[in-house]
């Protein structure tokens, strides 16, 4: 199974990076996890005559900005899904007057929205809330018997570690500088995300969703992934185009 990462941002593009987006390559489907500006690159990968099934974790701009671009794809089928209400914001945010609906894409899209909880169809995941300014899905994904857990925009929070117990792999948000935290706009640090890995016990994290305004630097992000590996040694900073195989 590949990770690619597509868009390692949070808030704004920079030099840095695009905002958040990373693809999942698996056996019998590609899976894309939000929708910032880094969906831009999917084409790159997406070379198979696969499904697509692309993930939301919230509407914040940063996480869904990206969708305007999908008229440019030649996918197989893309499938949207997000939390209760996906269908009804994408309507409005992709309307004409904005973008292309979802309806006039060159390729099949239909938006699904999903309860909490586990799920056998489209692969087999579980949603549950994370803690954030608004509602905010995490992702565990067991898909060829291996376990990704996503959790962005989010608080160190009981349900990122049910989500994440075990997991092959941990993407895990890192918008906060070392030792900083926000009651008010809950987010990760370096020393919260690899307590989330330790605790859950992952095998791999990678930190992604850097605050733009944040993690000016690419040198920003090495420090933070040095004091994650204090924690938790199997630590790895994302940036774009940066590949794991798990």
């Amino acid at each position: 199974m590949k990770i690619t990462f597509l868009g390692t941002n949070g808030w704004f593009d920079t030099d840095c990076g695009n905002t958040i987006c990373t693809l999942i390559e698996t056996k019998t489907a590609y899976i894309i996890l939000d929708a910032g500006n880094g969906i831009y690159k999917a084409g790159k990968y997406i070379k198979k005559n696969l499904p697509v099934y692309l993930f939301l974790s919230h509407f914040h701009i940063d996480h869904i900005e990206g969708l305007h671009t999908l008229a440019q794809f030649k996918f197989k089928s893309l499938t949207i899904i997000g939390q209760t209400g996906t269908r009804a914001t994408l309507k409005e945010f992709l309307a004409p007057k904005y973008s292309i609906p979802v309806d006039k894409l060159p390729f099949p899209c239909k938006v699904m929205d999903m309860k909490e909880g586990w799920h056998k169809t489209p692969v087999k995941f579980r949603a549950l809330p994370l803690v954030h300014a608004s509602k905010c899905l995490g992702y565990r994904l067991e898909i060829d018997g291996k376990i990704i857990s996503y959790c962005t925009d989010t608080g160190y929070c009981r349900n990122s570690e049910d989500l994440s117990a075990n997991a092959d792999l941990l993407i895990s948000e890192c918008a906060l500088l070392g030792g900083q935290e926000s009651d008010y706009w809950p987010h990760m640090n370096p020393q919260l995300a690899a307590k989330l890995a330790a605790a859950s016990k992952a095998k791999k994290l990678a930190l992604t969703h850097f605050d733009a305004a944040l993690y000016t630097t690419m040198a920003k992000r090495e420090k933070a992934q040095a004091q994650a590996r204090l924690i938790f040694p199997e630590t790895v900073c994302a940036y774009d185009g940066l590949r794991i195989v798990v």
